[in-house]
């Protein structure tokens, strides 16, 4: 290596000695020693250089092909992961229109369901109410007929008792008393058959008032904040009181 760098400074030396040509920056060199000297550098020159050269050249080629597969692998990668968020957009879309479809399903079951419960509301008030006209009626009719059997007593007792002058007064009394009692027990049955009416009646709106509230719940519970276009809760004690 030594005589590498001794033989570059006896070419500089012999660059600069040399003898200039007239009207131009070059030189006059003697050929054979400069010759000599590049032949002496190059045989200097250890051969470790030259597989340092091609380990570089290795290198770069080494290099040069890792860079094309990163620009392949990244190229790849970014195809697969928009190819992978494309499937995870079309997957949420259809879970989204799988739970609002469901959603719809549940409100519809939810909405048949409460007109089931008010309908068979509706006709169990109707029943009761019915029944409860037909007990009313029945009390009546049976008051009634109580009534005009005291009344024909009375009149029966009237006449027995006017045929016989010396209870005639005794049996104007007795008669007096005996329609006043009919009068007074028609009166009490009137009654009667009102509150077992009113209350029968009582009952049922009790029990109607607390299904509905109960079907009122369920359905805010079912339609939820976001869900529009539901129908206002029947108010069936308006609809019982008209």
């Amino acid at each position: 290596m030594y005589r590498v760098f001794e033989a570059l400074d006896e070419l500089v030396t012999i660059v600069e000695e040399a003898r200039g040509v007239p009207m131009t920056s070059g030189c006059v060199v003697p050929r054979g020693d400069v010759l000599e000297l590049l032949d002496d550098v190059r045989d200097a020159i250890p051969a470790e250089l030259d597989d340092a050269q091609d380990v570089l050249d290795h290198r770069d080629e080494l290099v040069g092909k890792a860079q094309h597969e990163l620009e392949a692998s990244t190229s790849k990668a970014r195809s697969d992961a928009e190819r992978m968020v494309a499937e995870a957009q079309h997957e949420a879309e259809r879970m989204l229109s799988e739970a609002r479809s469901r959603a719809e399903r549940m409100v519809a079951e939810a909405q048949d369901q409460a007109e089931r419960t008010i309908s068979a509301g509706r006709q169990e008030y109707e029943d009761l109410v019915g029944r409860a006209h037909a007990e009313a009626d029945r009390m009546v009719q049976a008051g009634r007929a109580n009534y005009e059997r005291a009344i024909e007593e009375g009149r029966a007792e009237q006449a027995r008792l006017v045929d016989q002058t010396e209870v005639v007064q005794a049996a104007h009394a007795e008669s007096a008393r005996v329609l006043d009692g009919a009068q007074s027990e028609a009166i009490r049955l009137r009654s009667e058959c009102d509150a077992y009416v009113d209350g029968k009646l009582a009952d049922f709106e009790d029990l109607l008032a607390h299904t509905l509230r109960s079907v009122g719940k369920g359905r805010s519970h079912l339609r939820g904040p976001g869900v529009a276009g539901a129908a206002a809760p029947f108010d069936y004690h308006e609809t019982a009181r008209s």
